[in-house]
């Protein structure tokens, strides 16, 4: 009887981490009382889901501007924000 060899994965001993890295959230929240409530709600989702996240925007590999759409100043401080985050990544999609 011919036995069959098991084709072996070279990444079967690494862990899902070494494979690949968590992706790292920057979060910043502006606005309204409620803005803050739905930045509290996604963040707790985007950690459940294992994104982890970044004290500043230049170890990011994505920001989340979350604000209130109602307000003026909101507006203007999230285009701030926005501002600010690509000076410091660099990228944009």
């Amino acid at each position: 009887m011919a036995s069959h060899a098991h084709a072996r994965n070279p990444n079967d001993n690494l862990t899902k981490s070494a494979v690949s890295a968590a992706p790292r959230v920057s979060f910043v929240s502006l606005g309204c009382p409620k803005a803050l409530v739905d930045s509290e709600r996604i963040i707790t989702r985007l950690r459940a889901e294992g994104y982890e996240f970044s004290r500043g925007h230049a170890g990011a590999d994505v920001v989340v501007v979350n604000t209130c759409g109602f307000l003026d100043s909101a507006k203007a401080e999230s285009l701030e924000a926005i501002g600010a985050a690509l000076a410091k990544t660099a990228r944009w999609w």
